[in-house]
């Protein structure tokens, strides 16, 4: 399928379309709100951290409706299993009273499965995510089952350093194609969530595109080009984040353990191209690229004693990396 001019703009006046309905119902937090839908548009998975309270979960809720999307909520908690996530085999009886297995689907059979919480519960449930994050299938008693398509997990965290956390493997933590960082709202923000929230009408939200068209529109923005000198700047983003390549600055050897994997390229490259089309732009530039660098990778590096005793954070290494990367070509 080749992308033209008509589908882009397309694509571009439905996500506008989309924001603007979210935002009737989510009072600042539009950085987020594009990059939610930057990342569902690359078909991946968002990690949003932020302290209890932010929207978090409102903001989710609302993409559902608004998307017209099924959405189903798991509420993560330390008794949860994994048979309260994907679902089970239950004995029947059929009509001559004999019983037989049959499979009930758990809350994981969704469009957007909204995990709350979700270093909330043990590592043992976090791990019944896996396979449904990256293989969209669950797997129960040795016989698989298809996801619904389209198909996102949108998961919230608290700070880790609030009790009763469990930190998320880093298996599951790279099938996050984007993990966001939720801002403390201002002073005029804080002002409009209590004006919303607490007088008596709610705005209507009206579904503005469906799952069939989000679909179409997943593969229109897989065609945008990306120029060899564009691509190779993010593949030495994530090479340089690795302390033992020949690409690492010296920043990256004193302070990072382990650098992204390879999805974190596959994140930066497949987000970018949705982010050109979005400001108007029907190839990748190099800002494109600086600008899914942040939430692509900040959860792919593992910082090591020193850098987390100096207090560095993901997102600086990001920056100065690139800024290393930018001055040696």
């Amino acid at each position: 399928m080749n992308a033209n001019e008509k589908d882009i703009q397309r694509v571009t006046e439905t996500v506008r379309k989309i924001e603007q309905e979210v935002e009737k119902h989510m009072v600042g937090q539009k950085e987020i709100i594009r990059q939610v839908l930057i990342c569902m548009l690359a078909g991946g998975n968002v990690l949003l951290e932020g302290v209890p309270g932010l929207g978090k979960t409102r903001l989710v809720n609302t993409l559902g409706q608004v998307m017209g999307l099924q959405f189903s909520r798991i509420q993560f908690t330390p008794d949860l299993m994994p048979a309260d996530v994907v679902g089970t085999n239950i004995v029947v009886k059929d009509q001559s009273d004999a019983g037989m297995f049959k499979f009930q689907k758990g809350p994981v059979f969704s469009n957007i499965v909204l995990a709350d919480e979700i270093n909330r519960a043990t590592p043992k449930t976090q791990s019944a995510m896996l396979q449904a994050m990256q293989e969209k299938t669950v797997t129960v008693a040795n016989t698989t089952y298809k996801l619904p398509q389209p198909f996102f997990v949108l998961a919230t965290q608290n700070p880790i350093e609030m009790e009763g956390t469990y930190p998320l493997p880093e298996a599951q933590l790279d099938r996050f194609l984007f993990k966001l960082e939720v801002p403390f709202p201002s002073l005029e923000e804080l002002a409009d969530i209590v004006t919303l929230t607490t007088g008596r009408k709610q705005p209507e939200l009206k579904p503005v595109t469906s799952g069939e068209e989000l679909l179409e529109m997943m593969e229109i923005v897989k065609e945008i080009p990306v120029a060899q000198p564009v691509l190779e700047f993010a593949l030495k983003l994530v090479l340089a984040s690795h302390p033992d390549t020949k690409y690492a600055p010296d920043i990256t050897k004193k302070y990072i353990r382990f650098g992204a994997s390879p999805r974190g390229a596959q994140a930066i490259i497949s987000t970018a191209k949705i982010r050109a089309v979005l400001e108007g732009r029907y190839n990748v530039a190099f800002e494109d690229i600086y600008y899914t660098a942040y939430p692509a990778l900040r959860h792919r590096l593992f910082l090591n004693f020193d850098g987390m005793s100096e207090g560095l954070t993901p997102d600086k290494l990001i920056s100065e990396i690139i800024k290393e990367i930018q001055n040696n070509e």
